[in-house]
């Protein structure tokens, strides 16, 4: 496909940017170093893409039920939220700016839209028909691209909990968290060939269900994550300003 063209598959993680920046809108987090975490996000890909090769070097033979799982929990989901887990620690977690229950959704969501932005054009690129290019664009618009903000943002909600309220499972907990989350999504795919090799079609086409079904349960549980984040630093602020 064309470039041009593939590079219309960054709208949908902008427009996701956007939402974010809204929901954050009373105190929002300086441009640049939302830019900067987006940034690295997206140049994550690079590491990603190379651990990935490294790691399926030691995958168990294709097609299996363990390779669809190896694949889905350890080279996709451990490896991604593995680096949008770093990109919160070593960018913001010790900066001023994180001050917020909220700035743990808002900033690991943008390191988790930074790396969907360029997986989904990298994804639009491998495409050579538009039928083809329309799907996946439809697709991943609707359901990996949130996905990746809601696994993130997951993340980033229960380290900034641990942090400012001692309570919950933290940075490391929340990473734990993100690959169920992400791994799950993926198995639902991954094992379909599996399943078909062996006259599974009805289950396998049954675990595709599951993919819209987790992004609109995890949309709204880390929607309610917000307002919970949001409503504490309010009470912050005002009893600091008090």
């Amino acid at each position: 496909m064309d470039l041009p063209l593939a590079l219309t598959g960054a709208l949908p993680a902008l427009a996701a940017m956007w939402y974010f920046d809204r929901v954050d809108a009373r105190r929002p987090e300086p441009r640049w170093t939302l830019r900067r975490v987006a940034i690295a996000g997206a140049l994550s890909t690079i590491p990603c893409a190379a651990a990935a090769y490294a790691l399926l070097e030691a995958a168990p033979p294709a097609p299996s039920y363990q390779r669809a799982l190896y694949e889905s929990f350890v080279v996709a989901a451990g490896v991604e939220e593995l680096a949008k887990v770093l990109i919160v620690y070593w960018l913001v977690w010790r900066r001023p700016e994180f001050d917020e229950r909220l700035d743990g959704i808002i900033y690991a969501a943008r390191a988790g839209l930074g790396f969907a932005l360029v997986e989904n054009v990298l994804y639009l690129l491998a495409t050579d028909t538009m039928k083809g290019f329309a799907v996946t664009y439809l697709l991943r618009a609707l359901l990996a691209v949130p996905g990746h903000a809601i696994w993130a943002g997951v993340m980033g909600y229960y380290a900034a909990i641990r942090r400012f309220d001692r309570v919950g499972p933290g940075l490391i907990g929340g990473y734990l968290l993100a690959v169920l989350l992400h791994g799950s999504y993926d198995a639902a795919i991954f094992l379909g060939e599996p399943l078909r090799n062996h006259d599974l079609q009805n289950i396998a086409y049954g675990l595709l269900f599951f993919l819209p079904a987790t992004i609109i349960c995890g949309g709204l549980a880390l929607r309610r994550m917000a307002q919970t984040a949001l409503a504490r630093d309010d009470a912050d602020h005002g009893a600091h300003s008090v």
